[in-house]
This record gives structure tokens, sequence and C-alpha cells, in this order.
């Protein structure tokens, strides 16, 4: 059986957030040679280059980038045996502002509350919706959580993947797309909704269908996947819309139908990102556990 210095995995996490050497070296008060003999044991390890020069900097490889958020689990576990203060949830009194879309909120936000509410009756959760120009919310102090799939964030802000999603068409359920093979160019054939915080008509859906010499109708433009969902019930617009408020929809009984898009559309991935301030934080990472937690179950299920 190896014996491993389980010390390579601190250091591991701070080279793959640094993607530098330097960078690194700094952060674990080490000299740039020492810490780039530590990236050779890591590299001889786990039998990977993990980082590779392009140009003047490093890049991750694509081993590295799978190993990303099991080596900050690792590590944020770790450290967390040798905290000494650990609080009381039932006793625990505090407000955390998160700032998430309506995909998280609604699939996913009942869920987390009804798990705070059992174990911390005391916290409370404020949501707020993303709104364009606060990328410096999280440094600022006014967002303890940011829960989304495009945040533009600081370089320094942590980050935490959630689940994946990919688009699923939905209309209502004796649309007449549903009386042949749905093909591309039937999917741009009719009418559609586009959801946009920041009110745009297109994304990657058209661009796809650019490839194929394709275009879309968009007459239809919602903040919001559910608020778009109410405008399909007495029309023929069709709505894509990411997998899990498919599902939701299709617990509340709507008479809507789903279909799979036919386009190679990339999977959306959501985040949970915060400041490293709230890294060690106890009440911090609980929420952030219950929030990954719910999330990995609901795959499951």
């Amino acid at each position: 059986m190896h014996s491993y210095d389980l010390n390579l995995l601190v250091a591991l996490d701070i080279l793959l957030d640094e993607g530098s050497v330097v960078g690194a070296a700094r952060r674990m008060h080490l000299s740039a040679p020492a810490m780039s003999r530590t990236l050779t044991r890591i590299r001889e390890a786990i039998g990977d280059p993990i980082l590779v020069r392009a140009g003047r900097g490093l890049v991750p490889t694509p081993r590295a980038l799978e190993l990303r958020e099991q080596v900050r689990d690792l590590v944020e576990q770790a450290s967390g045996v040798f905290r000494s203060r650990e609080v009381e949830l039932a006793s625990l009194t505090r407000e955390f502002n998160i700032r998430t879309n309506d995909i998280y909120m609604v699939c996913y936000g009942g869920q987390l509350i009804e798990r705070v509410r059992r174990e911390a009756p005391n916290v409370m959760l404020r949501f707020v919706p993303e709104i364009e120009g606060d990328d410096d919310a999280l440094r600022a102090g006014q967002l303890d959580l940011a829960i989304g799939a495009s945040l533009r964030m600081l370089p320094e802000v942590k980050r935490q993947g959630l689940f994946m999603s990919r688009f699923i068409g939905m209309a209502r359920s004796d649309h007449p797309i549903f009386d042949e093979s749905i093909t591309a160019e039937r999917f741009a054939t009719f009418d559609q909704v586009a959801v946009s915080r920041r009110g745009l008509a297109r994304g990657p859906i058209d661009q796809a269908l650019e490839g194929l010499g394709l275009s879309r109708r968009v007459v239809m433009i919602s903040p919001s996947f559910f608020s778009a969902v109410l405008a399909l019930r007495d029309t023929d617009l069709i709505l894509p819309m990411p997998g899990p408020v498919v599902a939701t929809c299709s617990q509340l009984g709507l008479p809507l139908r789903s279909f799979e898009i036919p386009l190679p559309l990339s999977p959306v991935h959501v985040h949970q990102s915060w400041h490293p301030r709230f890294d060690n934080d106890f009440a911090h990472r609980w929420l952030r556990g219950l929030i990954k937690r719910g999330c990995e179950e609901s795959a499951l299920a």
C-alpha cells in the first residue's frame, strides 16, 4: 500500500486555484523552486502533468479539471478537523443573502428551506435575483453565496459545481410540433419564447441553428422560465427549458409536453460561488454542504 503526503492535496488545490507556480509559492510561503519540486511530486503521484505550458502561463490538463472540485472538497473537509469552534446549529441565528436564478430557486429552493428549518430553525435565507452589473457583490460582502450558470466572478472567488442541465423543448400537449418527427427544420419553423434576465433574444440555440443554415423566430422574451410557461397553454409557442424546470412543470400537472431539441447543445453547468473569507466559516460551510447534497440527491432520485 502506497503512503502519500497529504500536504500534496493542499498544494494541488492552491496550484489549480492560482494556475501559477509563483502564485502558489507565494500563498504557501515557499520559494518558487520549492513549489516547482512540489509540483513534480504531485505529477509523479497522480501520473499526469496537471499543469502544462501555454504561452507564458500554465493551463490545467483535462485530468486536473476532473480533480479540481474533488480536491477542493477534500481540503475543506480536512481543514474542518482542526477547527476548534463549531456553532450549535439549533441555536444558530443568522441571515444568508443568496443570489440565484429561478432554475435553482423553484427546483431546489423549497427542499433547501425545509432542511434549514429542521437543522437551524433560526436561520433565514434571503434569495435575490441575478442582476447585471453586481459582480462585485461577493467581494463587498453584500452576498454570501451566488448560484447560477453564467456567473462572471472575480478571480479570488471560490466555485463548486452543483449540477448540469441540458435544454429540452416544451409546448402544449396538443401542439402541432408533435404531429410529425421533430427535426431541426421543424423545430425552427414554430414561433418561440426566449428566457433572458437581460432581455436577449439570441443564445446558444440560435448559434446551433445558424450552423445548420437555419434560424428561429422569437416572439416573446421572458425574464424567467416559469412566467414563460404560462404562455404555452393557449398558444402555438414552444419554449426551450432546462431539464430540472421541465421535471418540475411535469410534477405540477400542467397540460404541457416535452420533447428533445434536435440540436447539438452543450449542457448548462450550475455552480455555487463564494468569497474566500467564508472558506472556514462553520455556518457557511454547513449551508454550502446542504445545497450541494440537495442537488446530488435530486440527481439520484
